[in-house]
Order: structure tokens, then sequence, then C-alpha cells
């Protein structure tokens, strides 16, 4: 079937531009310009996949003034990069992405006060352990949404999964933001992907790269100055600067448009009406700096998933209150303090109560709910806890018991706990220092009795999370804290009568028969760990508490 398919690019203040393609035999056609600022021509076209580019006379000022340069349609959802062309597809006369038919729409998702996220890097995630065709790709990724299952966390954060240059990176410099990285399979395989989490009731967010491109994203071959800052915007910070800076701040006064925003936008919607993605991490947002941009770039990320749950998180570093609701415009931030305050104290290199109670109780750092900030011991910018214990000299036994300290405690602290793909079960691997160097997790490392017993550790922290609605709200208090003894403990409870108990020793020494006062009332408490009942007494009660352990006690 043959249909009329427009092509059209969106270049107000260049002078001429042509559409090339397979279907033209690579001449040119000429594209009529209209006062809204587009170029437009329309080809009939059969059923079929068709190479296509625009030819441009270029306003951006690496370039002769007005010279002719081939661009990608900035909107291609399909590229191949080493040819330099865009792929259009045609299907009953109409343009697709593909004729992937989704299964589990109807599937119930997690509400984000529910959430336990895990981030991971797709090229990374699988290794030797399954086929070598599968290694790196969205399709290796399936094969372990049961073992994510059964860990049971309900979200995945994926790092940047748009079209960047090469076949590995981390992906924070996007050249194509429509199309999907052709190195982890195609747009069907990433639908799949998808799909299969949500009927396994996990959430899926992904990394938006929206402070900045790579430097051949086709928007800055066509006219650099239109959709970005001429300079860097910040060059009191030249450290932070990652790449050409999209300006949220320029406005065509002539279209009444703002062309950062309207582009940004436009991929976000993208992303959730084709994509059914959950939610959106916002890299560089301090960067970034325009909070009126992200409001509405957030409200419109809701709008689009409706009546879904979406969630809106800030990379903001360092963190702040400011960046969040109820007076920030983003539902949630990574709380890179907590992370940063929590690893001395798991290695034991400094005991500061006040500071120790802030991560762990957000409100204290300005933060209104729950789910106002995401908790981490690692993330691919921060070196993973089991390394942190070994640069240090804790190793074996030590360290997988400091291990599950801070297990604990990034699961029983206010906020959305956030696991680093691998964390789970002991993953030791350096920080990469090179973006481009692949690393992929060790999942032998599984079959080590302390791996292993972490791993399962983790599973029913999380499982207690999932089921306990005093870990999901915002409500915690600290009855009992010893500077000296370095020991802490704090009650989280909800209306209901759900009621959690968390006593955590962070010295060398075992406090045996330690006697805690003031202890919440309830029917009963019972050991989490031991699975027992805990005796109360008028004045409080007397637990032994290992060197760097930490009970759980429950009262439902």
């Amino acid at each position: 079937m043959a249909g009329l398919i427009e092509f059209n690019l969106f270049a107000p203040r260049n002078q001429e531009s042509a559409l090339i393609g397979s279907f033209s035999e690579w001449k040119e056609i000429p594209m009529q310009k209209g006062e809204d600022g587009y170029f437009r021509t329309e080809v009939k076209l059969e059923d079929g996949s068709y190479q296509y580019k625009f030819r441009v006379q270029t306003k951006s000022t690496n370039f002769v003034p007005d010279e002719w340069v081939d661009v990608i349609d900035p909107y291609a959802t399909d590229i191949n990069e080493e040819r330099k062309y865009g792929v259009v597809r045609i299907k009953d006369g109409q343009r697709i992405v593909d004729t992937y038919v989704w299964q589990h729409d109807d599937k119930p998702l997690p509400n984000n006060h529910e959430l336990v996220i895990y981030e991971m890097h797709v090229a990374d995630f699988t290794d030797d352990e399954v086929d070598p065709e599968k290694r790196g790709k969205y399709t290796g990724v399936i094969e372990k949404l049961d073992y994510l299952s059964e860990l049971g966390i309900n979200a995945i954060e994926l790092m940047p999964v748009n079209e960047y240059p090469g076949n590995y990176s981390w992906g924070y410099k996007v050249r194509h933001f429509f199309a999907t990285e052709s190195s982890y399979g195609t747009t069907e395989d990433l639908k799949h992907l998808i799909d299969e989490c949500h009927g396994r009731g996990i959430r899926v967010f992904m990394d938006g790269i929206y402070n900045h491109t790579d430097e051949e994203c086709p928007l800055m071959l066509i006219d650099r100055n239109y959709w970005y800052y001429e300079h860097m915007h910040y060059p009191e910070d030249p450290d932070n600067y990652w790449g050409p800076e999209f300006n949220y701040n320029n406005y065509d006064e002539k279209l009444d448009v703002k062309p950062a925003w309207k582009y940004i936008g436009d991929v976000v919607q993208f992303w959730i009406k084709e994509y059914h993605i959950d939610g959106v991490r916002f890299d560089a947002v301090r960067q970034l700096a325009n909070f009126e941009f992200l409001d509405w770039l957030a409200k419109q990320g809701q709008i689009h998933a409706a009546p879904k749950p979406f969630y809106n998180i800030a990379e903001h570093i360092p963190d702040t209150n400011t960046v969040v609701k109820p007076d920030g415009p983003l539902d949630g931030c990574w709380h890179e303090s907590f992370h940063y305050f929590m690893i001395p104290h798991i290695t034991g290199e400094k005991f500061e109560l006040e500071r120790l109670k802030e991560v762990l109780d957000p409100r204290k750092q300005g933060y209104a709910t729950a789910i106002n900030t995401i908790n981490y011991l690692a993330t691919h910018d921060r070196q993973r806890l089991l390394r942190e214990l070994g640069n240090r000299g804790i190793f074996d036994t030590a360290a997988f018991e400091r291990a599950k300290l801070a297990a604990v405690l990034l699961i029983t602290a206010m906020g959305i706990p956030m696991l680093w793909m691998g964390e789970e079960f002991g993953e030791y691997q350096a920080k990469s220092e090179s973006v481009t160097q692949p690393q992929p997790i060790s999942w032998s490392l599984l079959a080590g009795e302390l791996n292993h017993d972490l791993f399962e550790y983790y599973k029913k922290l999380i499982a207690l999370r999932r089921q306990t609605p005093a870990l999901q709200n915002g409500n915690i208090e600290f009855f009992y804290e010893n500077a000296d003894a370095k020991l802490l403990a704090f009650h989280r409870c909800y209306e209901w009568g759900s009621s959690v108990v968390v006593v955590a020793n962070f010295s060398d020494q075992n406090l045996n028969k330690y006697h805690i006062p003031n202890f919440p009332t309830a029917n009963s408490w019972q050991d989490w760990f031991a699975d027992c009942e805990v005796e109360l007494e008028k004045d409080g009660t007397v637990i032994d508490l290992p060197a760097h352990t930490a009970k759980i006690l429950i009262s439902q």
C-alpha cells in the first residue's frame, strides 16, 4: 500500500533545505519553507523501510555561513550512525516505529512511595552467563528479569538508552534523542524489555540527558545558537561542562516558541507514548538550572503518562530540597548526602550522630515527603561499598557484615532506596575511570557463600520494605542514641499499626545485654532476623548487638 508521507524539518533561521534518500536514489527533493519555520515535502512511498537525511544550509558558527551540510533528522526514530542516515518505516501507508504489540499494559504498577529502584547499565549488566548474542543487550536483560523479580526490586532506572556515538559508552552524550542505542538491540527489543518488566510489576525509568548533547547532534549542525548557548553556560565551573548545553532561555518571539523547550518536550512525550516509560531521571539538573522548564516538563510527563504513575527524579549534586516538591519542580532527588555521610560511618572513619540522623530523616534537610529523596550507597558515579571497604583494608566476613549493616539502613531509612547493579551480591569492581571502557558485573560472585548470603539478606530486606507501610511513609523518630557506644535506634510507624524499630551498632564492640530505654509501645515486638519475640520491660528492653550490625524489630 502506497501513502503520501510528509518529511519536515524545523529550521526557522535556515535559508534552504532538501530531502535525499534511498527512495530518490539520493537525489535532492526540494523542500518548501512555511511561515511556521518548517521545511516540508511529501513523497509517495510503498510499505517498507527507507533511508533518508536532510541537506540544509547551516547556520551553525563552526561552518562557513550557509554552507550545505547533510544532517540526520533530529526526530529520526531509527538511524544508521555509521552511514549517517535515518530510517523511516512505512506500514499501511503510515509512518511507524515498529510493529510491536504490547502485552501487559493492564498490569498494575507500584506507586512512587512503594518503589525499590535498581540502577542498570544495559551494556554491563550481562556477560558470559548469557548467550553471546545477548550480552550487553536488551534481550540479555530480559533473561535476568526473573532474577530481579526474585530480588524484589520494582523499578529499573536505565542509564541512557538514546543513540550515542560508538558501540560502548555510559551514554551521557546523546546524539539522537528519538532513537534507541543500536548496540543494545532494536526498538522492538527495548519495548519487549519494558513490557516484560511491566508484566512483573516492575516500572522502568529512563535517564534523561537534557542539559547537553554530543557535538554532532543534528541540532548542532543545523543552527547551533538557536538551540544551544553560544558559550559555556557556567564558565566558572568548567569541570562540570559535559558538552554543548541547551539554551532553555532562548525565546523565538516571531514564532512564539522556546526551541529547546519544544524539542525536549517532544522527546519526553515520544518516550512515554512509544516506549511506555514510567519516569525520568533528569541528569545534571544543577547545570541545566532552569526550574521553570523542569516544572513544565515534569507536568507534561505526568499528563502523557496518566493514569499510570510517573516519577520525575533530579540528579542535582549536591542534593537540595529546592529541586523537589512542594516548592520545587520535580518529585525526588538523588540523595547524594546519604551516600556521602553513610559510607564513612560504615567504614568506621567517623561517627557524627547529627549528620547520620539528617540523612536517615531527610526532613531535617528540608525535604517534605518520603518520595523526595532517592537513597543509595553507590551509583555508576560512585564506588561500590565493597570497594570502599577494601580500600580501607576491610575484607571478607568483616566487609560483608558491614555491607549488611549498610543494607539495613538503606532499606529502612526515610526515602526511596536504590541499588546499583551487583551491589546486592557484593560486586566490588572499582568504578571505571573511562565511560568508554566495558566493565560487566561478575555474576560468578553469586556462587560464593558470603555473596549469596548478602543477596538473600537484601531479598528479605526488600520484601520487608514492600510489605510494611511504616517503611514507605514519612515518619521516623530517633528514640535512643549513645555517641560513646556508636549506637542509634529509630522507630518508623504507620497509623494503621505497622511499626518497625531499627537499632544499629556502628562500633567495633559487641554490645551484649545492652539496655535500650524508652522503647516504643506495641502489643508485641518480633526480632525480624531471629524470628522470635522480644520481651519488653517497663523501662525498655535488653538486646545483644554484635559489632557493625543492626537489629530490626517489627510489630504488625
